[in-house]
């Protein structure tokens, strides 16, 4: 089953500044957001310590800071969020029809018996909801204890996959089946997107268990300095992380205006390798990295995402961010 129906198509990303009931209201109430996002969460909530999970903005061409370097986590459980979003909706400005009907996106983590939980979960939760709920499996988060991203690795997200599949092929309670997709980080090589186009196709028992993919995440292994007093000479090592972070070196994912090309590439090539099957072209594809502008917005969905998602800018400037862009305002 495609997404169910986001107008306009532009929505939140899953990032830090959907986090609290409050920013999840101020989104759902926006008139230009088509959707919400949740931030990922786990079904046991992060340690998150803020003294190590720590953001910056930063201006790309000058490195004056201001993409952001994201190593923050997520400190509020996945339940809290069910919790959530029916007092969002209930407490909405927007008109009745409008928020009856505006879709809401839960992004999850974990192992996959953690995310077969939370798809019970939120499953169950949509007996009870008129709002089209999904999931979205955040397979590009480190924060899976002693895993890499899964979205990596054949094996693990193939697993991911089977379990998905399962699940999927059980009777659903009132017919509402929820939508779920993946969120991939960003492939740099041929190999990393057949890694994925294979493993969906290996998941199709007969169809494709994955109703859309979100690319891309942050990229990982980035850093930002805290200026240029503080570079060194000579290659001695003497930069000082503008950040924190849990090694001390300061070394997160960047999001923003600097990962747009590679995101513009991740959602061209996958949106073509899934054309290229005829079980994989019904997956929709959210575009995500580096959209602030009207411009940004339209490249994403020329290269085929069909909702696009905002995080950095949302950051920068709040909700009038979404207003801006759909009106061509710079």
């Amino acid at each position: 089953m495609p997404l169910p129906p986001i107008n306009p198509p532009l929505i939140n990303s899953s990032n830090p500044w959907a986090t609290t009931p409050e920013d999840l209201q101020h989104l759902f109430d926006c008139p230009h957001t088509g959707a919400v996002t949740t931030r990922t969460s786990l079904l046991q909530p992060f340690d998150h310590n803020p003294s190590i999970h720590q953001h910056t903005f930063f201006n790309p061409h000058s490195h004056s800071l201001k993409p952001p370097i994201n190593p923050t986590e997520n400190p509020i459980p996945f339940n809290a969020y069910l919790a959530m979003i029916p007092k969002v909706t209930q407490n909405s400005t927007l008109p009745s029809d409008a928020r009856a009907s505006k879709p809401i996106i839960l992004s999850v983590t974990g192992s996959p018996a953690e995310v077969r939980t939370c798809y019970h979960l939120i499953q169950t939760t949509q007996t009870s909801m008129q709002n089209p709920l999904c999931m979205e499996i955040n397979l590009s988060c480190p924060n899976i204890p002693d895993k890499p991203p899964p979205a990596y690795s054949g094996a693990a997200l193939s697993e991911y996959l089977r379990v998905l599949a399962e699940e999927l092929g059980k009777p659903v309670e009132g017919g509402r089946r929820v939508a779920v997709g993946v969120k991939t980080p960003p492939f740099t090589y041929h190999e990393q997107f057949r890694t994925l186009i294979d493993a969906l196709l290996g998941s199709c028992k007969p169809g494709c268990p994955v109703d859309f993919v979100t690319a891309t995440n942050t990229l990982g292994s980035c850093l930002v300095l805290a200026g240029d007093d503080d570079v060194g000479v000579g290659g001695g090592g003497g930069g000082i992380p503008a950040i924190n972070s849990a090694t001390g070196e300061g070394i997160g994912g960047m999001a923003g205006s600097a990962l747009h090309p590679l995101a513009l590439g991740n959602v061209r090539t996958i949106r073509g390798m899934l054309d290229e099957h005829e079980e994989l072209r019904g997956v929709d594809i959210v575009g995500v990295g580096g959209v602030g502008s009207r411009a940004g917005y339209e490249r994403m969905r020329a290269v085929g995402a069909k909702v696009v998602g905002v995080g950095t800018a949302l950051g920068r400037e709040g909700v009038g961010v979404f207003g801006r862009i759909l009106q061509g305002e710079e």
